[in-house]
């Protein structure tokens, strides 16, 4: 696919995307959801990267505005109202993320009393921490594109609050792990055991965060400093292979972003990185070889196989900046767990194919519709998602 095709077909979607959910036009209930979202932003500052139509910025502003304005207050049918914060309404809008922001299920969150449905649970309100990591990474990604330094400023301080919000502390005040779901107001877990990438998601977007506020000379990069300490340990011996595709996709977005973050002084990052092409290589294979990609369509969730095929973009990011890596002698180790991975670049190609003739059209699609448009443009044009801020500085 020609490049002036993919940007031609992934403006559609977004377009599409903004009319249903109420960017272009006045609606009475805004459809926000914030992993969605997240992607969205990151699709319209490309956009506009890629073609100057003002109205692609327009939009990724605006939708900033919205998800601020919905997610971060509490729900409508809710007893409770105002900003998650609990700040007044002036200071609420000057830090929209300071209480975290909510997830957009169209469930209430389970109440303190009430059971847990495993089944209903997935459809119920609350905040997820790898979410809100992916809008972290989106309003960096909007402070790089304007040089508008609130943007960074917000991705920190709803840093600040995740952290404070999801760890578990043992009774020494050491974090020991976080809780994968939790309530709205960050007051209790809805959902206590940890995400098997969570941490991972946590340290390497912390350390974008301050890299983005050292590029624009804020200084809350120190703000974090032992959130990323505390979240970098937790990163420790683990084994982060998974046969899902979207984690699959995670993982190299998350290496995507390591290589260019790496502090060559820092032994711990070298092995991380290590850790995480050698899950790729072996979570691929086992993918692979459970033929889930013979199935057809409706067997089949798209905006999942999309995740990896974003993720597979960023292939060539990780080999040129290999390139440059020579501390404690790890760049050959680095270039030989690279090299089979390099072998699954058309495997992205593939995916985005394969879904480009269903979408808008099968039902299966529709059925996660809004989702679906949005990974699909991101795999379409997937050089902001995948940035850490290299092609626009701040405005001095």
């Amino acid at each position: 696919m020609i490049p002036g095709d993919a940007s031609a077909i992934a403006a559609r979607l977004m377009s599409e995307f903004a009319m249903r959910t109420g960017l272009l036009q006045a609606a009475q209930h805004l459809q926000r959801y914030l992993w969605t979202d997240a992607f969205a932003v990151c699709n319209f500052l490309e956009l506009f990267a890629r073609t100057s139509d003002q109205t692609h910025r327009r939009c990724a502003m605006e939708l900033i505005d919205q998800v601020h304005q919905v997610l971060g207050r509490y729900r409508d049918d809710d007893i409770r109202s105002g900003w998650i914060s609990g700040f007044d309404e002036q200071t609420g809008r000057h830090h929209p993320t300071a209480g975290g922001l909510r997830i957009g299920k169209p469930l209430k969150e389970r109440d303190a009393d009430e059971p847990l449905d495993e089944r209903l649970e997935w459809d119920r309100d609350g905040q997820y921490f790898h979410y809100l990591t992916k809008w972290m990474h989106a309003l960096c990604q909007a402070g790089f594109a304007t040089g508008n330094i609130a943007y960074v400023r917000w991705a920190v301080e709803l840093g600040q609050a995740a952290f404070a919000g999801f760890t578990r502390r043992a009774a020494s005040g050491r974090v020991i792990g976080l809780h994968w779901k939790m309530s709205i107001d960050l007051s209790r877990p809805l959902v206590a055991a940890m995400g098997m990438h969570d941490a991972l998601d946590g340290f390497i977007t912390f350390r974008e965060l301050q890299h983005a506020a050292t590029m624009s000379s804020d200084a809350g990069a120190n703000d974090l400093s032992e959130a990323t300490r505390s979240l970098a340990a937790l990163c420790q011996d683990r084994d982060w292979m998974t046969d899902d595709p979207l984690g699959i996709g995670g993982l190299l977005f998350d290496a995507c972003r390591l290589v260019r973050l790496i502090d060559e002084e820092r032994y711990g990052d070298l092995r991380l990185l290590e850790s995480l092409l050698d899950a790729c290589h072996h979570g691929l294979a086992v993918f692979l070889a459970g033929g889930s990609l013979n199935a057809s369509a409706s067997q089949r969730l798209a905006f999942r196989e999309l995740g990896l095929a974003i993720g597979l973009r960023g292939l060539p990011i990780l080999a040129d900046a290999m390139k440059t890596i020579k501390g404690y002698g790890r760049g050959p180790a680095l270039q030989q767990l690279l090299e089979p991975l390099l072998r699954y670049g058309s495997l992205g190609e593939g995916l985005v194919n394969f879904w480009l003739p269903h979408a808008q059209h099968d039902q299966s699609w529709k059925a996660h519709e809004d989702i679906n448009d949005v990974m699909l443009a991101t795999a379409l044009t997937p050089e902001l998602f995948l940035s850490t801020g290299e092609r626009t500085p701040f405005a001095s």
